[in-house]
């Protein structure tokens, strides 16, 4: 049993297509497309609004062999959950990529130190900070995007009074 995708929401609202090789519902398209590399087909999903796909796949020959196989309710919903997921899963990445966290103790004292970068391409900068066991920022400094967040450089500036690293 396939479960249904979640309903769209208003800013992925639009009209619902259902055609043998173009379904459009949930926020996404299924477009079927001619796979260049082979004599297949693949499927391209495209989140509604995008302008690249976020997902493309081999796709199901027909009967004929020579036509893809047309698009159906479950096949759709598959593709949506794939689909979903796999973007999920590259925001999740992303997401700690920008944003890493180590826990030290220096002094006595346990910090949660912060990195988190803003990729700007015509100002990418990244904000480092300490927060106490509260929560409270103890400290913030602006460093490089490209630096190193790790144990032994978080104790390192914490150890040095949250002066700004070198670098």
């Amino acid at each position: 049993m396939t479960s249904e995708p979640t309903e769209p929401n208003d800013q992925t609202e639009a009209e619902t297509i259902k055609e043998p090789r173009r379904w459009q519902d949930y926020g996404w398209t299924a477009q079927v497309i001619k796979n260049d590399d082979d004599e297949g087909w693949a499927v391209a999903m495209t989140k509604i609004g995008a302008s690249e796909p976020a997902l493309v796949g081999p796709w199901t020959m027909g009967r004929d062999k020579k036509n893809p196989k047309p698009l159906d309710t479950n096949a759709f919903h598959t593709l949506v959950k794939t689909a979903s997921e796999f973007v999920r899963r590259q925001e999740q990445q992303e997401h700690a990529r920008l944003h890493q966290s180590v826990t030290v103790t220096a002094n006595g004292v346990r910090w949660q130190v912060n990195l988190d970068i803003v990729p700007d391409e015509d100002d990418p900068q990244a904000q480092l900070s300490a927060l106490a066991a509260d929560g409270s920022v103890a400290a913030s400094v602006r460093v490089s995007p490209g630096f190193k967040l790790s144990a032994r450089s978080a104790q390192a500036w914490v150890e040095a009074g949250f002066a700004k690293p070198a670098g």
